[in-house]
């Protein structure tokens, strides 16, 4: 494929102001995917429920909006891959071995529960982790992806991570409570806005949502389907478009001064 040419007008012609579009190929994604088990998973969610009745948790609405997620994401491209951990008060391994297979991933969600943790997260191993498995992907052509789902509403995360090492693209989805005396979800937020920028290669997206509603869910993990390399930055991402009522057209009524003129 050659290089796109134009004179910076939208027109072919050759020009002193000429520029260049190289090719490039986007790269097939290795993604960790990494969920929250904090007990604060366990807010039910409204008006979701489960085969049985009982109500869904955040955690069991994480578990099937990430199952669509890897699903939707390999029907894009079967190249992709995935693994997944867990954040208590630091990460655990729950899949370590990338793959394209989504009976794995099925079966990851099916082994994964809540947990007893105290205490502020770190978020050090997690970045020590990506980084290394990173390095390993970039060796095969691949980039590296972390989705971070976090549903803590009076915990800020804490990390340490070198300012000029960016080898791994940061995606949060945060899930929490509205604002009260007891936590404080804006800090929280904040402070995961600062890690995203601080260790992303490419632009990472961050998502919120404080309405404990499954489909809000759904409708962000898959805004998170797009490729690091295709994005714009996020304040000028206007997805999912919002559907709004058409009203229909109606048609002007002929006037004297419209009405046409009959002819023989």
């Amino acid at each position: 494929m050659e290089g796109i040419e134009g004179d910076g007008r939208g027109r072919g012609e050759r020009s002193s102001n000429r520029y260049s579009l190289k090719p490039s190929r986007v790269a097939n994604e290795d993604i960790l995917i990494c969920l929250d088990v904090d007990p604060q998973c366990l807010v039910e969610m409204k008006g979701a429920t489960g085969p049985n009745g009982r109500p869904l948790t955040r955690l069991d609405s994480v578990k099937q909006a990430i199952i669509l997620f890897v699903n939707a994401k390999l029907t894009i491209n079967p190249q992709h891959r995935f693994a997944f951990a867990t954040l208590s008060n630091t990460i655990s391994w729950v899949r370590k071995d990338f793959t394209s297979d989504i009976d794995s991933t099925i079966a990851a969600m099916r082994g994964i529960s809540a947990s007893s943790s105290a205490g502020p997260p770190d978020l050090t191993v997690l970045f020590g982790l990506a980084a290394h498995e990173a390095k390993k992907s970039r060796v095969q052509g691949r980039i590296f992806r972390v989705i971070l789902l976090y549903c803590r509403s009076s915990e800020r995360p804490q990390y340490q991570w070198p300012v000029n090492q960016k080898v791994f693209t940061l995606d949060v989805m945060y899930l929490h409570d509205k604002p009260g005396p007891d936590n404080c979800p804006q800090e929280v937020y904040d402070t995961l806005v600062e890690a995203l920028e601080h260790v992303s290669e490419y632009e990472g997206f961050i998502l919120e949502s404080g309405q404990s509603l499954a489909r809000v869910l759904f409708r962000h993990i898959l805004t998170l389907l797009s490729h690091p390399q295709q994005r714009c930055i996020q304040e000028y991402l206007d997805i999912p478009k919002s559907i709004a009522k058409k009203v229909p057209q109606v048609e002007p009524m002929a006037t004297e001064d419209t009405a046409p003129i009959a002819t023989q």
